[in-house]
């Protein structure tokens, strides 16, 4: 898949261009019906599967202070994308000017004049342009002008609930991980550096990697079943998300013990992915209390992880 950054870059002409277009963080099971529906019609005519989106995320320009933590990295994000037939990825530059754009312009401007293109895919809720004045009747009207075909996809809907990043976001803080997975179609899982922490894991007896969390979507405090993915291999792991009230910790952490793992990764680059939640974070009298705790939770988590591979 090629990524093409900022719509300047746009150069050449693009065999019979058919595009979903959306911020898509999460990359949802609502998201996946977009890309795989693009990939169809793409297909069909010979032409280019396009995903395009945005970076950063729009409401870091429109409204600061309602940016949502990441569901997904930009890199896990191309990759996801990828592995529903998408060809190119256009990734515009969310500027003040991006988001000023008349729906008109960026009718006229991005999509007929740099992207040709023939067919966009939509959700049904797709709105765009400066205040989101562009609706989805407003796009049509543009396609009549400038020669696009517009489908809209109607909302994905799983236990008659409708498939959401903000939904799924909700989820995650609310700890229901295994909820999650549903709306995302694979577990859920955060990317970061392994960083130093207060060393109390080792102290009794569980070394942890503790992650630089400061960009993603973290989910609810607890103890969770989790994989870790490291230089391609996985691995079984058991994580704690919380303020080691038994230790009176006054900082958010994040740290997983990883099974038969003794590999220093200090800097270096994990993946979690969160399985299952095992219990709230709680607090011990004693450090031993403590250690009978996680060597329950280490019984469990393995419990829960071979029924999932089986």
């Amino acid at each position: 898949m090629r990524i093409i950054r900022g719509t300047k870059n746009i150069t050449g002409p693009i065999p019979y261009p058919v595009m979903a277009i959306g911020n898509f963080d999460g990359v949802h099971v609502g998201h996946q019906t977009l890309f795989r529906k693009t990939a169809e019609l793409a297909l069909a005519h010979e032409g280019t599967s396009i995903a395009f989106t945005f970076e950063p995320h729009p409401l870091k320009i429109i409204a600061p202070e309602k940016v949502p933590p990441l569901l997904t990295h930009f890199h896990k994000k191309m990759e996801l994308i990828e592995s529903f037939g998408i060809n190119l990825v256009i990734c515009a530059d969310f500027t003040r000017q991006f988001a000023d754009q008349r729906p008109r312009d960026f009718s006229k401007n991005i999509l007929f004049e740099k992207i040709g293109v023939k067919e966009i895919v939509v959700g049904f809720d797709y709105a765009f342009g400066r205040g989101r004045e562009g609706t989805i009747p407003y796009l049509k009207k543009m396609g009549e002008e400038f020669g696009f075909q517009v489908h809209v996809v109607e909302p994905f809907k799983l236990n008659d609930l409708t498939v959401s990043s903000s939904h799924v976001r909700e989820l995650i803080e609310a700890g229901q991980v295994e909820m999650a997975s549903q709306f995302l179609d694979r577990d859920y899982s955060i990317l970061g550096p392994v960083i130093s922490g207060y060393k109390t894991g080792q102290a009794i007896g569980f070394p942890t990697a503790n992650i630089d969390t400061s960009k993603v979507q973290i989910p609810g405090t607890g103890v969770y079943a989790v994989r870790v993915v490291y230089k391609n291999k996985s691995y079984d792991a058991v994580a704690n998300i919380g303020f080691n009230p038994t230790f009176h910790r006054d900082r958010l952490s994040v740290e997983v013990h990883i099974f038969n793992f003794s590999q220093v990764i200090y800097h270096q680059e994990i993946e979690v992915q969160f399985v299952a939640r095992i219990r709230s974070e709680i607090e011990f009298k004693s450090a031993d209390d403590l250690v009978a705790q996680i060597n329950q939770d280490i019984e469990k988590t393995k419990k829960i992880l071979l029924e999932k591979k089986t």
